[in-house]
């Protein structure tokens, strides 16, 4: 990393800022976003128990990360923000630096051959076969919501089991162990926040470590109970998929099959929930927008895409660089850590006109959300055709939304969205 001087270094208080998962709940990190688009769009953060590294806040700096997939690798450091103490733990059990091995964590040649294995299914023209039952499930889950009296918690009784239901169903996971792959998931992406840690006091290393181990123990103990049910008795379902695939001629090794049962279980609900839900979120607070969308059923398209730029439910992935480089007027030197900021990215002035706006025509609305370049995200329309499908079923039926009560955001500075969203509502 390069030496330190004035104009390269992020100011402490805003680097602390960063790696506080509370700062992600309150929303300080969008002024510390917006402070560091206008002043130092390309820093170090040096904050207190982690390695230095670059903030990459700017929507085009961050394609420009992406696309260049040689050049900064996805698996050779941490793919998520982790301090030095996990780190070095994490590297004692696994001998690299991340638990897991999902696409997120490859890099070529073994990223292309992995994503080749499931892209198929994640199509538009694959996904079609599933929007009959996908209706099924969003009517049933919206006839839930309306039949508690005109007031729920709407993370709580909609956005959480919808998702969920509906990859776990083109997964193959039967429908009573979805309250465990919830629980797996908020003990995965929330290990910061208190409601979904397992241990709630501060964590040291050694125990953070120890949870999260359990955690993607929990993981492979299940899913390799499903591989061998599927290699047995194949089915149309992805699990069949990801047990029966070959690489090289042989099955995938044990913790890349679990890592890849674990993307699709985890990341396939807990992003679309927190967009689903900042959806409503947003209409509940804006009730012109909610006029307009009820209104125009044609927006609901682009109502999905604003519910998705406006949370951006993962906050950021890490890259390392493999060789010296420029990015901007900065010289990035081999080894070098980088953050891409996703929601600052689709925060960024150049790019969003009334970035703060949440608007549900926007168009265009070129937003990272879902990642850029090679790695951009498998599920990505599964999650569009999931929140268009379950907003055609419920804004016909609402008459009016509005907050009841406090909001409250999760406490991870990786993955975080909405956890408590009370609201009311009239039907028609």
């Amino acid at each position: 990393m390069e030496t330190a001087t004035s104009d390269l270094d992020i100011p402490a208080d805003i680097a602390a800022t960063l790696v506080n998962p509370a700062a992600y709940a309150d929303h300080r990190i969008h002024d510390s976003y917006r402070w560091l688009r206008a002043n130092n769009p390309l820093g170090i953060a040096r904050p207190e128990t982690f390695d230095p590294f670059w903030v990459v806040t700017k929507h085009a700096h961050i394609q420009a990360v992406s696309r260049q997939n040689e050049l900064f690798h996805n698996a050779d450091r941490p793919t998520t923000l982790t301090s030095q103490a996990v780190e070095r733990r994490v590297r004692k059990i696994t001998g690299g630096p991340n638990l897991v091995r999902s696409l997120v964590q490859m890099d070529a040649p073994d990223h292309p051959k992995y994503r080749a294995l499931t892209q198929g299914w994640f199509m538009p023209a694959n996904l079609g076969k599933f929007e009959g039952r996908v209706r099924e499930i969003a009517r049933a889950t919206v006839q839930r919501m309306l039949d508690r009296n005109g007031a729920c918690d709407f993370v709580e009784d909609v956005a959480l089991g919808y998702p969920l239901h509906v990859i776990m169903e083109i997964l193959g996971v039967p429908e009573q162990d979805e309250p465990r792959m919830l629980k797996l998931t908020q003990e995965l992406f929330g290990p910061q926040d208190p409601d979904t840690a397992r241990i709630r006091e501060q964590l040291t290393a050694e125990q953070f470590s120890a949870m999260m181990q359990a955690v993607v123990a929990d993981f492979g103990a299940y899913f390799r109970g499903i591989t061998e049910d599927r290699r047995r008795h194949p089915r149309d379902d992805l699990a069949t998929v990801i047990a029966n695939a070959k690489i090289g001629g042989a099955y995938m090794p044990d913790h890349d099959a679990t890592s890849y049962y674990m993307i699709v279980a985890t990341a396939g609900h807990d992003t679309t929930s927190s967009s689903t839900a900042g959806a409503i979120w947003a209409l509940a607070e804006d009730p012109a927008q909610f006029e307009k969308v009820k209104a125009n059923p044609d927006l609901i398209p682009s109502l999905v895409d604003e519910a998705i730029r406006w949370m951006t439910p993962v906050k950021h992935f890490m890259r390392s660089a493999t060789s010296d480089t420029e990015l901007g007027t900065r010289r990035i030197a081999k080894g070098d850590w980088l953050m891409l900021c996703y929601a600052s990215g689709n925060r960024d002035e150049d790019v969003f006109e009334e970035p703060y706006a949440f608007r549900c025509d926007r168009k265009p609305n070129r937003h990272v959300a879902f990642g850029y370049g090679a790695h951009l995200c498998l599920g990505q329309y599964l999650a569009k055709l999931e929140m268009r499908i379950l907003f055609e079923e419920l804004l016909p039926r609402l008459k009016s939304i509005t907050l009841d009560g406090e909001v409250k955001m999760t406490q991870a500075y990786f993955v975080n969205g909405p956890k408590k969203l009370p609201i009311r509502f009239e039907v028609n």
